[in-house]
């Protein structure tokens, strides 16, 4: 199609040089005064991702690792966006469009993409076959950066269905987690004609007024994690929401301060026992990091939250055909009864017993499954 431009990503040795000037002139703080991560990412960790992405990490293999799938940019409401595009070839395959969220990139969904391609080589059967579509969002990873308000969730929802059918697929399905999954829901919300059925692996949903006065286990759990992510883990959106150009120059001016605040949420919101490494490898730590600190997109990912935080994520309950997978390390594992407010027509529901916030990233296999198991209900 004449709207679309090939893309491939190119990383020029002027690049990689001034990343390593600016990894070997890190200033550091003091440490950290307790013997855990509560105050934050710990100063000997920041110094050993330092010390391997300065001298060891391979920029060469990460940049294979994108462009092993075919990517493009396309112009959509005056930007440009940037995606990866997989298609099957099984020719009854399902077009599937999936979204990232913050602090991921379409990194996350590397290890998916073949399975759910060619799905008879990877323990499946041909109807299980999808085509496959990762755009970065607005202000993410290659994607333009938006430069005028108006770029909220709302309007990437209705972005996304202009993509799909620029893409030739008049009908589809969409998944998302974390942002991806605001979007999809949105776009299960507009309903403009072209969506099928929408999945996700962070449903979006108060609590019942029933919960609130009595809640059960299920239900106290989802409570405690929400208190928890308002105390402890929410800092970050708030800046994010509030002044994200403030926090956005260190973020683009600093490889570790940029880093730092992407790795500290994997920390967090992975099933990793304690530490990220535990459920990603450095590598592919890095890789998602790096995806940010090539783009210099600090501080126009952080406006996402300016654009949408706050508002009802849809401003209605979808009607769609819906999945929900719960993975047990979610900032919030939300209980069904909450779901069932924002959606309406849950067709499909798990609760897994390993596995956060990142799905896609930390259990591929696991995932894989989910969205096979779930799209045969909409097919």
């Amino acid at each position: 199609m004449s709207d679309l431009k090939e893309f491939r990503i190119e990383i020029g040795a002027a690049v990689q040089e001034d990343l390593k000037r600016r990894l070997d002139a890190t200033r550091w703080p003091d440490a950290e005064t307790p013997d855990d991560w509560s105050q934050g990412i710990p100063l000997a960790y920041m110094q050993e991702i330092c010390a391997y992405w300065a001298d060891e990490y391979d920029l060469r293999a990460m940049e294979a690792r994108l462009n092993a799938w075919p990517q493009f940019k396309t112009e959509i409401e005056g930007l440009d966006i940037h995606f990866l595009h997989a298609r099957s070839k099984h020719e009854d395959a399902l077009p599937l469009i999936m979204t990232h969220g913050w602090p991921g990139s379409v990194v996350e969904f590397l290890k998916v993409i073949e399975p759910l391609t060619d799905p008879t080589t990877h323990g499946g059967e041909a109807v299980d076959a999808f085509h496959v579509v990762c755009p970065s969002l607005p202000g993410y990873g290659f994607s333009g950066k938006p430069t005028t308000t108006g770029w909220g969730i709302e309007k990437i929802a209705a972005a996304w269905d202009t993509l799909m059918v620029r893409l030739g697929y008049e009908r589809f399905v969409a998944q998302g987690g974390d942002w991806g999954a605001g979007i999809t829901t949105n776009i299960g919300v507009q309903d403009l004609g072209h969506c099928t059925g929408v999945h996700v692996n962070m449903p979006t949903a108060r609590p019942t007024k029933e919960s609130l006065v009595n809640p059960t286990e299920r239900e106290q759990a989802a409570l405690a994690g929400g208190k928890h992510y308002q105390d402890w883990d929410s800092g970050y959106s708030k800046q994010q929401s509030t002044r994200p150009q403030t926090v956005g120059y260190g973020l683009v001016d600093s490889p570790i301060g940029q880093a730092a605040w992407i790795l500290e949420k994997f920390w967090s919101w992975t099933d990793c026992q304690g530490h990220p490494e535990n459920a990603l490898t450095r590598d592919e730590l890095l890789d998602n990091v790096m995806v940010y600190w090539l783009t210099g997109s600090g501080a126009s990912s952080a406006r996402l939250y300016w654009e949408s935080f706050g508002r009802a994520r849809g401003g209605g309950a979808v009607d769609l055909p819906t999945g929900c997978s719960i993975f047990p390390k979610e900032i919030v594992a939300m209980p069904r009864s909450w779901a069932e407010g924002a959606y309406g027509n849950i067709v499909y529901w798990n609760e897994l017993d390993k596995g956060g916030h990142f799905a896609a990233f930390e259990q591929p296999e696991l995932f894989v499954d989910e969205l096979r198991k779930c799209f045969r209900l909409m097919r």
